[in-house]
C-alpha cells in the first residue's frame, strides 16, 4: 500500500531552501529519538528560519560567542549542533561554551579539527549532549578522539571527504559519521556509499539566494510590460511610439 504525504505550504513560507533529495538514501543518525540526516551548515538566521534540513550545523570562523549560540538555538526550529571551539578557542573556554550551549537548548557541540583530546575530554565532562568532532584529515587519530568522549565524527576534508569516510568506515564500523556531501548530487552519493550516515549541506549564500529572486522580478517585470503592450517588449514598444510620431 503506497504512503501519501501531504504537503502544506504557507502562502509566506513556500519560498525556502530545500537540501538535496539524494541525502535521504542515508541512514541517519538517531539523537535522542529523532532521526538526522540532512544538516544544513549556516549560521545565517533567515536560511536558519527557512529550510527543510533535519539540523543545523552552527559553525563559524571565528572564536565561538555565547550570544551568537543563543541567537541562533532561539530562532531556529530543528536541533542545533552549535560550534564550541577547537582550534584558537580550546580547553576550559571551550567547556564553559559548551556548557553554555546544551543550557541554551543545543542537541550537540561540535569541535573543530585542532581540537586536542585534552579539550574534547573537557567538553565531554561539562555536557551530556552528544560531542561531534571535525576531522579534516586522514591521519587523523580517531581512536585517541573517541576515548576522549567524542560521540560523532564529522568528516570535512574537501575532495578527499568519500576517501577519509571509507578509511574511518573501515576501521570502526559502528561509529556515527556525519560528512559534507559537494556540491552535486553525485558527490553527496558518493559520501553516503563510503559510509556517511549524515550529510551537511552548505546551501546558497543569502546574496545568491537575493540575487535569484530579484532576477525573477526581472522576468515578471518585463512579461507585464509585455502582457499591457500586445506582447511587446520595452524596445519594440518605444520603437512603435517613434514611428506612429
Amino acid at each position: 500500500m503506497s504512503k501519501i504525504r501531504p504537503k502544506i505550504n504557507t502562502a509566506l513560507r513556500n519560498d525556502i531552501v530545500y537540501v538535496p533529495k539524494i541525502i535521504r538514501e542515508c541512514s541517519g543518525i538517531i539523537i535522542h529519538g529523532r532521526r538526522i540526516k540532512s544538516i544544513i551548515f549556516t549560521t545565517d538566521i533567515a536560511i536558519i528560519i527557512n529550510n527543510n534540513a533535519d539540523a543545523i550545523l552552527a559553525v563559524y570562523p571565528f572564536s565561538p560567542h555565547p550570544a551568537i549560540l543563543k541567537s541562533i538555538i532561539q530562532v531556529a526550529s530543528n536541533p542545533v549542533f552549535a560550534g564550541v571551539g577547537g582550534g584558537t578557542t580550546k580547553g576550559y573556554r571551550s567547556a564553559q561554551i559548551a556548557a553554555h550551549a546544551e543550557a541554551e537548548g543545543a542537541t550537540a557541540v561540535v569541535l573543530n579539527g585542532p581540537a586536542p583530546a585534552s579539550t574534547i575530554d573537557l567538553v565531554n565532562r561539562a555536557v551530556d549532549c552528544p560531542i561531534i568532532s571535525t576531522v579534516v584529515s586522514e591521519y587523523t587519530d580517531i581512536q585517541e578522539r573517541l576515548d576522549a568522549g567524542t560521540d560523532i565524527i564529522n568528516v570535512s576534508g574537501a575532495q578527499n571527504t568519500a576517501h577519509i569516510v571509507r578509511r574511518i568506515r573501515e576501521q570502526f564500523p559502528e561509529v556515527p559519521i556525519i560528512a559534507t556531501g559537494g556540491p552535486t548530487e553525485e558527490t553527496i552519493l558518493e559520501v553516503i556509499q563510503a559510509g556517511a550516515n549524515a550529510i551537511s549541506y552548505t546551501p546558497p549564500s543569502n546574496g545568491e539566494l537575493f540575487r535569484r529572486k530579484m532576477d525573477k522580478y526581472r522576468e515578471l517585470a518585463e512579461q507585464e510590460f509585455m502582457d499591457q503592450h500586445d506582447g511587446l517588449n520595452l524596445e519594440e514598444y518605444e520603437e512603435l511610439i517613434s514611428e506612429e510620431e
